[in-house]
């Protein structure tokens, strides 16, 4: 059976990703919402989408069309809002009857999870999270490495993470602390859910640098040392990013070997969603791991660290290199 589709955030970075993985499975999306109306690429896919700028008139047609029938209502609820709004919109869509595709973070505490895990059980309905990571083919295919090697093997990792962002950032909704979660909420996330499904659950962890554009810590997984370093300013690109003209520098090294995943990215969300209608998905408690370490990063006061414990880029930018 084709499914109705609703999409909240079409007007933002990642709601591309889910228009394309709605169509790509073979779905209707049928009513979208974005308090801002640049959002001519909903063209692209349809010229009959119901579109709202006002959650309480796009909340009035939602229950229209649940209480016309099994046909017209709306099956899924496609969330790609800010951070912050996770949670509400995750609500309005299990009052409707839809199950919830969210993106990352599901939510920026991680004891909301319990008041959502109780709506699930009254509404009978499911929330996804959007862990595209884990449907990656060269992080499948490491996690099927580490799987095979003897369970006393202990890794060392350095996460190395930079995209340049300018004065915008800090002036929207991403750069407010209370909205996004801040840097690790909002750019690390994908990468401490990833280590952690590969490396298991985290034993300790410090933070050496927490400031508003960069910060870095360590982290003991149970099969892994992870030093990770986060950044939004270009002037902590490497020199080979800087003259390819790249405004994003990308790393994981496992024992000092570079993992490649730079590319395979275009079709990661088609792969969830098709995930999720043959009857996988990643619910909650797969969000829960990674929502419980960046919300303690997100608290923590700076360790000074050891020298072991510092990733290379920490130490440059405190000046010990």
């Amino acid at each position: 059976m084709i499914k109705n589709f609703a999409l909240i955030g079409a007007g933002g970075y990642v709601a591309p990703k889910h228009l394309k993985a709605v169509k790509d499975t073979g779905n209707n999306l049928i009513a979208a919402l974005d308090k801002n109306d640049s959002v001519g690429i909903l063209d692209s896919y349809s010229y009959d989408i119901s579109f709202f700028t006002e959650f309480e008139r796009f909340d009035r047609h939602a229950e229209k069309l649940r209480r016309m029938g099994e046909d017209k209502r709306i099956h899924y609820v496609s969330i790609c809002s800010p951070n912050y709004l996770h949670d509400a919109h995750i609500r309005f869509a299990l009052r409707i009857g839809a199950d919830a595709i969210c993106e990352k973070p599901l939510v920026l505490n991680p004891w909301n999870l319990d008041a959502i895990k109780q709506l699930e059980q009254e509404t009978g309905r499911t929330v996804y999270n959007v862990l595209q990571l884990r449907v990656h083919p060269a992080i499948v295919a490491l996690k099927k490495q580490i799987e095979k090697a003897p369970d006393s093997k202990t890794y060392d990792i350095d996460l190395t993470y930079i995209t340049s962002r300018g004065k915008w950032y800090f002036i929207s909704w991403k750069g407010d602390l209370t909205k996004s979660g801040g840097i690790a909420t909002n750019i690390g996330i994908h990468f401490f859910d990833m280590l952690i499904w590969i490396f298991g659950e985290v034993k300790f962890q410090e933070v050496h640098i927490s400031q508003d554009r960069k910060m870095s810590g360590y982290i003991q997984l149970e099969r892994a040392n992870v030093r990770w370093f986060l950044s939004l300013d270009p002037s902590d690109l490497p020199e080979k990013a800087t003259e390819q003209g790249y405004p994003t520098y990308r790393s994981i090294q496992v024992d000092g070997a570079e993992i490649e995943f730079s590319g395979g990215f275009t079709d990661l969300h088609t792969l969830v969603y098709k995930d999720i209608f043959s009857g996988g998905g990643f619910g909650l408690e797969d969000a829960r791991p990674s929502l419980d370490l960046v919300s303690t990063i997100r608290n923590a006061p700076e360790a000074v660290g050891d020298s072991k414990s510092l990733h290379p880029y920490a130490k440059k930018c405190r000046g010990e290199v």
